[in-house]
């Protein structure tokens, strides 16, 4: 094998496993229900139930706007096997969020269209980690546009969102007395996804690196169901189907001792996971209102990954796992449009040591988080506050010898969201 090749070889190998796992799910997409730790899925009543769960919107009367960020703050610490230490650059993230929805005063039937990013990843490690031969710094960044379409099966005319015509213009729900509510919705995805990647070749301080840019458009779709029973409880089903994005882009090769620099066309076809999400919803009183929610995501379906370019295709068996995310939330309503949420989470890992790399350093973790909010008629808003810690995971026989070692990471965040009806 040449020189070149087996620098390809080399900073191919692991690449793909830099742009996966757990670690890169963004499920906190409205501050409401980030405050609620994102036990949201069974709830669902405001427009970002488009992501949470989209059957959700047909409890939503009119036409009703929500727009939103998440802000958040990172880092990550090392420990090598021999006591050497690194940290990340701290990071900071912004993403931004829009729901619409709209509401047939007439029919049974609601149409909603959301923009946010349910990935998303930004590392940077420093050149003397010890591990620059595994993993310098690297982004990931995946937008999705979503409209939907949702039906509300079984709806009396008095059940069905009309407007009250009052002064304010605001649509409110006619419901004389509680009725069983069943719905379900379905919508494409359109998916479109870039990525940025860079490691050393060796662990020589800034002698080379390999690097591979490439972005990539991908369909998929979703649907979700939502059924109230009884007045205290209610469930929700949603699921996301898998997007494969077909990368296309370039590498480039840079080796400062033999000379070498080269830039090659590349593609790299990724699949983004499948998942899905339940939830039970609890209203003891109509004050309070307290969830669970259980995801599952399939990362196991990542065997073998193959990279294409001039030189040929490289097989990379990655041997991902699937794995679990539990989330509780209570929200405690009070009077004057307020409510207060807090929330818990629990999420698997879903990297083991042999794929481990240090781009995304994935490891249990917990999340708490607490919010605000108040509700007035045209205009709502909801305020969360969210940390993070990972869990410290000792890795031991990675792919990449030197990445081995302790890690534990933390983060904060803060969400803002603010809705209107009209």
């Amino acid at each position: 094998m040449s020189t070149l090749r087996k620098c390809l070889v080399a900073g191919l190998v692991s690449l793909p496993v830099s742009v996966f796992g757990h670690g890169i799910l963004l499920f906190d997409q409205d501050a409401a229900a980030t405050a609620r730790g994102n036990a949201f899925v069974a709830t669902a009543d405001n427009p970002s139930a488009l992501y949470y769960n989209p059957a959700g919107i047909t409890q939503l009367g009119g036409q009703q706007l929500r727009l939103g960020a998440y802000a958040l703050t990172y880092q990550t610490n090392y420990r090598s096997p021999i006591g050497t230490t690194a940290e990340s650059t701290r990071a900071y993230e912004a993403l931004p969020q829009l729901f619409y929805t709209y509401s047939s005063p007439k029919f049974p039937v609601s149409f909603g269209i959301g923009i946010y990013s349910p990935f998303g990843l930004s590392m940077k490690w420093p050149e003397n980690s010890g591990f620059r031969s595994a993993a310098l710094d690297g982004s990931v960044q995946y937008f999705t546009v979503q409209p939907v379409i949702a039906f509300r099966l079984g709806a009396s005319t008095a059940a069905i969102a009309q407007d009250d015509g009052d002064a304010t213009g605001v649509h409110k729900a006619v419901r004389p007395a509680f009725e069983p509510d069943l719905s379900l919705a379905i919508g494409p995805t359109f998916n479109y996804a870039r990525t940025d990647l860079k490691q050393g070749l060796s662990q020589f301080v800034g002698n080379d690196f390999f690097r591979f840019k490439g972005d990539a458009f991908a369909p998929g779709f979703t649907a979700g169901l939502r059924w109230q029973p009884v007045e205290q409880h209610a469930f929700g089903v949603t699921y996301r189907s898998a997007t494969t994005m077909e990368y296309s882009g370039h590498t480039d090769t840079v080796s400062l001792a033999s000379g070498l620099s080269l830039r090659q066309n590349a593609k790299a076809e990724f699949e983004f996971p499948q998942s899905v999400t339940l939830g039970w919803s609890w209203r003891p009183t109509p004050e309070w209102n307290v969830e669970f929610n259980a995801n599952w995501t399939d990362w196991s379906s990542f065997n073998t990954v193959q990279i294409k370019q001039p030189t040929g295709t490289v097989p990379l068996a990655l041997n991902w796992r699937s794995s679990w995310y539990f989330a509780w939330g209570v929200t405690r309503k009070f009077e004057g449009g307020w409510h207060a949420s807090a929330g818990y989470i629990y999420s698997q890992n879903s990297v083991p040591d042999g794929n481990f790399t240090p781009l995304v350093p994935d490891t249990d973790r917990h999340a708490g988080s607490v919010g605000i909010g108040r509700d007035m008629g045209k205009w709502s808003w909801d305020m969360a506050y969210q940390f993070t810690r990972g869990v410290a995971r000792t890795v031991s026989g990675s792919a990449s010898v030197v990445a081995d070692g302790r890690y534990d990471w933390w983060s904060q965040a803060l969400a803002v969201s603010v809705g209107i009806k009209f």
